[in-house]
């Protein structure tokens, strides 16, 4: 029995990116403690902390983004402004995780770019799973992530060679800036991601890697 409650605890620690179990105590607030993945650089919350889908889809439903705001079209632009740089005329391309109202596929798709949609809770459309592209956009969402390895091992199994991975995240500096970030109060938000990280990912996908200001981060397959 004691090894089974043993396994558990590891289970509980271990990280949800690289998979390693040699985490360590990062920070606890009132509500929830953090962990950090020395391996990956990876900082995230246990299971045991992390919303039921019932509550996560709750907080999501409050979301009011839509692509007739300039404000949020503008936020979005940081990413794909570069993205388009780099693609072809009529390339293909997934929004993965865009949520109820989706604008960053109708902004691609202005550009000549058709995009198809997928999100856990809105738009599950398994069909994008069989199917590749030259272009995957990802919008304030690995954040959410309870599974980040399977999920990025997917993505760049959809990606076509010489295709673009493009992440907006916030992303980790230092445990003092930590305690007092924003981001965290966010319940929703169970994985955050350094500039390490992404070069963990580089390194294990052996795909090239930029970052475009704080929070954009672009990777070429």
């Amino acid at each position: 029995m004691e090894g089974v409650q043993l396994e558990a605890c590891v289970n509980q620690r271990k990280c949800p990116l690289c998979g390693k179990d040699q985490t360590v105590d990062y920070y606890e607030d009132r509500r929830r403690s953090y962990l950090h993945c020395p391996n990956c650089d990876l900082v995230f919350v246990p299971p045991e902390f992390q919303l039921s889908p019932e509550l996560e889809k709750s907080e999501y439903d409050l979301h009011d983004n839509n692509p007739n705001d300039h404000g949020y079209r503008k936020f979005l632009s940081r990413l794909a402004n570069p993205l388009l740089e780099k693609l072809k005329p009529g390339q293909k391309g997934l929004d993965f995780g865009c949520g109820p109202g989706p604008t960053l596929s109708v902004m691609m798709e202005e550009q000549g770019h058709p995009v198809d949609l997928y999100d856990h809770y809105y738009y599950r459309d398994l069909s994008v799973f069989s199917r590749q592209y030259d272009f995957i956009t990802s919008s304030e969402v690995v954040e959410h992530l309870g599974d980040p390895q399977q999920v990025f091992h997917q993505l760049f199994q959809l990606l076509k060679p010489g295709g673009s991975l493009g992440i907006m995240t916030k992303m980790v500096t230092d445990p003092e800036s930590f305690k007092k970030w924003h981001y965290i109060q966010d319940l929703t938000h169970i994985c955050f991601y350094s500039s390490k990280t992404f070069e963990y990912l580089s390194k294990l996908y052996k795909v090239d890697l930029e970052f475009i200001g704080n929070d954009v981060i672009i990777l070429y397959n």
